[in-house]
């Protein structure tokens, strides 16, 4: 019996030595990475949620300053809008592009972009405003807000991309009128678009699509004017308002967007995430996927449904998987804050009462987020002005705008208020719903009043 347990416990020992040393040769053959993982503790849900916040800030800012979702194959491919901007001494057509000239169209520049000695020459008057040889050097620097140029290798400009900033961010002018730190979300009402796109050598793609001749095209474009475009115009073909004006409308803030439902001017077209991807789809003219069955709609969008907007799949998709983090860095865009001294805070406190109370404001204009939470559209006739606009949208109604820095009326809200500026001054709105609602405020309470918006 001994024997037997004697032989048993050396075999135990033997087979206990074997599994001993075979876990040492495993372990030694484990990478020094693999040991720290196994040996790291998970994280915890809460620490990946701010990694990945963090991440999306920073990739929905790239996004929304640099990235032009293949617009370049449009623009610099199509239009061949490169070669006006070079002009013909670079190889383009016409005069070029100077950077005054830039400046004047409204495209802005970063200053942040701008290498400390090119600081100094223009300081010292040694850089040449007038020369677009200037402005394709600004284009390599990406310096240009909103526009990327694309060369070849021996440096002559062969297309143009834009990207989300052109229309929807513009500059502090910390270093001269229209150059200075990006302002990321303000609408750039300076700019105009319309003009910019009318010095194509050949706007073809768009006559086809909207069946008149390029110098039809030429003259709705520079109709439009500073800080207005029409992101409805290759859906339905509409040119002009019932009384003349052109159909264009003002360039819409990016900020302020959190816990908005429907967003823009018009009603039933969608969020603001539904925006990015029609606009880097229709209006950018990038390469991705679209898809709204409404714009099949031959009567109401004959244009739209000539073009396949309402089911666009690209075999090349460069816009679907940034969404998300273009949304997230949007929705982290604050409302500006009023500057000291801008609004008079005693009559703001009152005007703040009013606005809740008699002014009947905030039935619409819920505070903190100054629209309503949920569904926030109302018809043409609930606010007291005409349809047109309401009308070229599916839900055929307006939006309610968040109230967002109304302080501001030399940037944010330069040629008005409304779709299409129809109000020129914050007294102008006043007036507008005194009459129509027939609030019967007198002029001391629309002073108030007038101050408290200008507070939000």
């Amino acid at each position: 019996m001994s024997l037997k347990l004697n032989s048993a416990y050396a075999l135990a020992a033997i087979v206990s030595c074997g599994v001993l040393a075979g876990a040492l040769v495993v372990q030694s053959q484990t990478r020094p990475q693999d040991r720290a993982a196994q040996a790291a503790p998970a994280k915890s849900f809460d620490s990946l949620i701010d990694e990945n916040a963090a991440r999306m800030l920073e990739d929905g800012r790239k996004i929304f300053r640099f990235d032009t979702f293949g617009s370049e194959d449009f623009w610099g491919g199509k239009l061949r809008l490169h070669e006006a901007l070079a002009g013909e001494a670079l190889g383009g057509v016409g005069e070029g592009v100077s950077p005054n000239l830039a400046l004047k169209l409204g495209l802005k520049v970063d200053a942040e972009a701008l290498p400390a000695d090119l600081v100094a020459k223009i300081k010292a008057g040694q850089v040449d405003l007038d020369d677009p040889a200037t402005t394709a050097a600004l284009l390599k620097l990406d310096a240009v807000v909103g526009v990327t140029g694309f060369f070849e290798d021996d440096g002559r400009l062969k297309s143009i991309g834009i990207q989300c900033a052109l229309c929807h961010s513009t500059v502090d002018d910390s270093f001269a009128p229209g150059i200075g730190k990006r302002l990321d979300g303000w609408a750039n009402r300076d700019l105009n678009i319309g003009a910019i796109v009318a010095t194509a050598p050949t706007l073809k793609p768009f006559a086809d699509l909207l069946q008149v001749d390029e110098s039809a095209v030429r003259g709705v474009l520079n109709s439009w004017g500073p800080g207005r475009y029409d992101a409805e115009l290759n859906m339905d073909g509409l040119t002009q308002t019932p009384d003349g004006k052109p159909a264009a409308t003002l360039i819409p803030s990016a900020f302020g967007l959190a816990g908005v439902n429907f967003h823009t001017w018009t009603g039933g077209w969608g969020t603001a995430t539904y925006w990015n991807a029609y606009v880097a789809n229709t209006q950018m003219h990038g390469k991705g996927t679209f898809i709204d069955p409404r714009l099949d709609d031959s009567e109401n969008f004959p244009v739209a449904a000539r073009a396949g907007w309402g089911d666009k799949r690209d075999e090349t998709d460069l816009i679907t998987a940034k969404l998300p983090a273009l949304h997230f860095y949007q929705l982290a865009m604050p409302v500006p804050e009023p500057p000291p001294g801008s609004f008079d805070a005693r009559a703001a406190d009152r005007g703040r009462a009013l606005f809740n109370g008699a002014a009947k404001c905030s039935t619409c204009h819920v505070p903190p987020i100054f629209t309503e939470p949920g569904y926030n559209l109302h018809t043409a006739g609930e606010i007291g002005i005409d349809d047109f606009q309401a009308n070229r949208g599916p839900g055929r109604n307006y939006v309610t705008t968040p109230l967002r820095a109304l302080f501001d009326t030399d940037k944010i809200h330069k040629h008005g208020f409304y779709h299409d500026g129809r109000f020129a001054t914050l007294e102008d709105v006043v007036e507008h719903y005194d009459d129509f609602l027939r609030l019967n405020l007198t002029e001391d309470q629309k002073t108030d009043l007038i101050e408290y918006l200008k507070s939000i």
